[in-house]
């Protein structure tokens, strides 16, 4: 197998040249796996920016800023996304029925640094909020909102896993925000 994968490697070099568009071969040898590394390795890939907010049960807002939201299945309507162990807002979101995915618009970068700031005491105050049916906040000029109970939850590494059963949409035009390589940035249009 090692041979197959070094033939191949050849090959690919053989077959690129500077400036052909390919990018170079792969060098498997590194095994550095501590975060800040693998961090940076997994920042080249770029996710979409949202907010997740829900309500305590004694009625007090609570948000956070996420990149690990994904679609999970459609039928039935299935998302997850997941929330690091140590999180202060762990205990709110394990307890809640309903929470809020807020996919944020390209302009609302302030709002996404303001969510993700453990040093904003009220990330509510001043916000762009509506209230969701559910009686949850959500957030206004999103360009998509889904309203969705916390339908299951499994513990994996270090981090929360949650699943939301999609209950409600709401879309707006826009354009994403994105975060790649350590920083918020917007999609492009092709041309």
């Amino acid at each position: 197998m090692q041979a197959a994968i070094a033939v191949e490697s050849e090959h690919r070099a053989a077959m690129s040249s500077p400036g052909d568009g390919l990018p170079p071969p792969l060098s498997w040898g590194s095994t550095d796996l501590e975060p800040k590394s693998l961090r940076g390795v997994l920042g080249s890939y770029p996710t979409g920016v949202a907010i997740v907010a829900t309500r305590t049960k004694d009625g007090r807002a609570v948000g956070l800023t996420i990149n690990s939201f994904a679609s999970l299945s459609l039928d039935p309507p299935l998302v997850l996304w997941s929330l690091v162990n140590r999180s202060p807002s762990l205990a709110a979101f394990q307890e809640c029925d309903h929470f809020t995915i807020n996919v944020l618009a390209s302009g609302q970068e302030e709002l996404a640094r303001r969510f993700a700031s453990s040093t904003v005491p009220d990330k509510f105050a001043d916000a762009p909020v509506l209230e969701a049916p559910e009686g949850i906040p959500a957030i206004e000029g999103a360009v998509a909102t889904l309203v969705c109970a916390n339908d299951q939850q499994n513990h994996a590494g270090d981090h929360l896993l949650l699943f939301g059963r999609v209950l409600r949409i709401a879309s707006a035009p826009g354009t994403p925000l994105v975060f790649h390589a350590g920083r918020f940035t917007a999609l492009t249009a092709s041309q």
